[in-house]
């Protein structure tokens, strides 16, 4: 393949285009069953707080009973 001639200040700026690296990363070490144990019980704990704060937040944002909503305030009559 003809590869161009460029005048380059720097050899090593010539030669960045063909460098690879023989540094290759250490291997992932796997997770032992005491940590995996301990990431689901850290995951549980998380979806077990926002199911607790769902139910009792639930009765909270209840607007009361069906009967209410009928009535009207004296302030809406237009006194």
């Amino acid at each position: 393949m003809f590869r161009r001639r460029e005048s380059v200040p720097f050899s090593f700026v010539a030669e960045s285009e063909r460098f690879r690296s023989n540094v290759t990363p250490p291997p992932a070490a796997r997770a032992t069953v005491p940590e995996l144990l301990g990431r689901s019980l850290v995951g549980l704990t998380v979806v077990a707080g926002l199911v607790g704060s769902l139910l009792l937040g639930l009765p909270a944002l209840d607007s009361g009973p069906a009967a209410d909503q009928g009535k009207q305030s004296t302030a809406s009559q237009g006194r």
